[in-house]
C-alpha cells in the first residue's frame, strides 16, 4: 500500500511536470523563436529580413501535408535537393540565403513557435520600452515567462516531500506497535519543524539561490532593446532607408578593423555641405553638425580658427542662420515673436547636445553615446565578420534601415554568438582565405559533406573569442 502510494505521488510530479511543457503555448513559442528564428526572420512577421516574413507561414503550406512543414523547418536544403515544390519555390525566390536547419525541434516546438508567429502577426505590434530586456532572451533562460512552471513545480515537490514525511512517519509507527509501542501521531507543525524537513528547506533555499546568481550573472552586462537618446537626432531610417546610404560608406571601418566606429563629423559634412535643412526637423539638428565643426552654412566655408571663438560669437552665427532660415520658410518680412521663440529653443539644443562636463565646450567631436558593447573579456572583430565571412549587418544589428532611432536589436550573448557558428555556414568558394582548409575543400568536390559552418573551422574553440 505504501509503495502504491510513492509511486502514485510520483506519478502526478512527472504527469504536471510533462503538462506544464508538453503541450504548444505562445509563451514557448516565442522563446523558441527568439533563440532560433530571430536572427534572420523579422520579429514583426510582417516585413522581410534577411529571410521571408513568417505571417501566413502556414496558408502558404495548407497545400501540403503538415509534417512537410516540419521537415522544412528540420532540413530545408533537403527537401530543395527531393524537388518539393514548395521548397523549390522558396529556393528559387531566396537563393543563395540558405536556412538553417533546427533537426531538434520537435512538433510541438514547432507548433509552439507557429502560434507565436500568429499571435504577433494577427495583434498591433508594440515598441518595446527602451532600455528594458524582453523576456527570455537577455540571459537565453526564459525564467521570466517560465516563472509559473517554476513556481508550480516547486508547489509540487513540496507536497511530494511532505507526503514523504507522513510516509515515513506511517513507517516508524508501524514499526514501533510491532516492538510493543505506543505510536507517535506529529502534528503538522512537528513535521515541518523536523531535521529532515528543515534540511529539505535549506537545499531548496540554496539551490532557488544558487540558480537565481547564476541566471543573473549571466544577464549582467546584457542590454537588448537599449536605446539611449544621442545628442543628434539622427534617423537611419531616412539616412539607410529612405536614402539607400550603404553601412560602410558611415562606419567605414567596420571592414577592415575590429571596431565599427561612429563616423567622424566630417563624413556628415560630405552630404550635409549642401544638404542644410533636414526634411522633418529643419535646422535644428544639421546646425549641431555645424556648430561642432565649424561650417559657417550662410558662407558656406569653414570657420579659420574656430577653436578659439566664444560661444558667444558661436551663438550670433547660427542664431543668424536659424533666423534668416525660418524667415526664409515662412515667407515673412522679418522675424516675428514665434520665430524668436524658435531660434532660441534650437540655440539651447545646440548648447544641450554639444556643451558638457567633458569637453566644456560647443565645438569639438560630437559625443555619441554607445549602445552596442560587449564585455571586456569578449573579443568581436568586425573586419572578420564583414570582409572574411560576408556576414551582412542585419544579421547582427537588425533591420537598422527601418530604425528611426537605432537600439540594441539582438542579445549579443555567448549563446547566441554560439548558435551563429554552429549554423553559419562558411563561403569557401573564391574566398583566398580559406585554402588551407585542404581537406573541406576536398570532402566538398568529393560530395562527402555539402556545407562547411564556421563551428568546423574552429569557431567553438575559447580562444577564439577569450583570447
Amino acid at each position: 500500500m505504501l509503495l502504491k502510494r510513492i509511486c502514485w505521488v510520483s506519478s502526478i510530479v512527472l504527469l504536471a511536470s510533462f503538462a506544464a511543457q508538453a503541450a504548444p503555448n505562445v509563451e514557448e513559442g516565442k522563446n523558441l523563436f527568439i533563440a532560433n528564428c530571430a536572427a534572420c526572420h523579422n520579429k514583426n512577421m510582417k516585413d522581410n529580413l534577411t529571410g521571408p516574413a513568417l505571417a501566413g507561414v502556414e496558408e502558404r503550406w495548407a497545400a501540403y501535408p503538415r509534417t512537410d512543414l516540419y521537415k522544412w523547418v528540420r532540413f530545408s536544403q533537403n527537401m530543395v535537393t527531393e524537388g518539393h515544390p514548395r521548397a523549390v519555390e522558396l529556393w528559387a525566390q531566396w537563393k543563395p540565403t540558405l536556412m538553417n536547419n533546427f533537426p531538434g525541434l520537435t512538433d510541438d516546438q514547432i507548433e509552439s513557435v507557429l502560434l507565436y508567429i500568429n499571435d504577433v502577426a494577427n495583434k498591433k505590434p508594440t515598441t518595446p520600452a527602451p532600455g528594458t530586456d524582453t523576456a527570455g532572451t537577455g540571459g537565453g533562460s526564459g525564467s521570466g515567462t517560465n516563472m509559473w512552471v517554476f513556481a508550480g513545480l516547486a508547489l509540487i515537490l513540496a507536497l511530494l516531500a511532505f507526503a514523504l514525511m507522513r510516509i515515513i512517519d506511517n513507517l516508524s509507527n508501524i514499526t514501533r506497535v510491532q516492538a510493543g509501542e505506543a505510536p507517535v501521531n506529529r502534528t503538522l507543525l512537528q513535521v515541518l519543524t523536523t531535521k529532515g524537513a528543515v534540511a529539505f528547506l535549506v537545499f531548496a533555499v540554496t539551490l532557488i539561490f544558487g540558480y537565481k546568481t547564476v541566471d543573473n550573472a549571466t544577464r549582467m552586462g546584457r542590454q537588448q532593446n537599449y536605446q539611449p537618446e544621442q545628442p543628434i537626432a539622427f534617423s537611419h531610417q531616412l539616412h539607410a532607408g529612405a536614402n539607400k546610404i550603404d553601412c560602410q560608406y558611415c562606419h567605414d571601418s567596420a571592414r577592415r578593423s575590429k571596431h565599427s566606429l561612429i563616423p567622424g563629423t566630417n563624413t556628415c559634412m560630405n552630404c550635409h555641405s549642401a544638404v542644410k535643412k533636414g526634411t522633418k526637423s529643419g535646422t535644428s539638428e544639421i546646425t549641431k553638425i555645424f556648430a561642432s565643426i565649424g561650417f559657417d552654412p550662410i558662407t558656406n566655408k569653414y570657420i579659420p580658427d574656430y577653436d578659439n571663438w566664444t560661444d558667444k560669437q558661436i551663438e550670433d552665427l547660427y542664431k543668424q542662420w536659424i533666423g534668416q532660415e525660418y524667415i526664409a520658410s515662412n515667407s515673412l518680412p522679418a522675424m516675428n515673436d514665434a520665430g524668436r521663440s524658435i531660434v532660441q529653443d534650437q540655440w539651447e539644443g545646440i548648447v544641450k547636445a554639444l556643451k558638457n562636463d567633458s569637453n566644456g565646450k560647443i565645438q569639438g567631436p560630437i559625443e555619441w553615446v554607445r549602445i552596442h558593447n560587449l564585455a571586456d573579456h569578449a573579443y568581436f572583430n568586425h573586419a572578420q565578420h564583414v570582409a572574411v565571412g560576408q556576414v551582412a549587418c542585419q544579421k547582427c544589428h537588425g533591420p537598422v534601415e527601418q530604425m528611426e532611432e537605432v537600439y540594441q536589436y539582438s542579445t549579443l550573448g555567448m549563446g547566441w554568438c554560439i548558435n551563429c557558428h554552429r549554423e553559419t555556414e562558411v563561403k569557401f568558394k573564391d574566398n583566398d582565405y580559406y585554402k588551407q582548409f585542404e581537406r573541406y575543400h576536398q570532402e566538398l568536390k568529393d560530395g562527402k559533406r555539402d556545407k562547411v559552418t564556421v563551428a568546423d573551422v574552429g569557431g567553438l574553440e575559447c580562444q577564439k573569442c577569450h583570447y
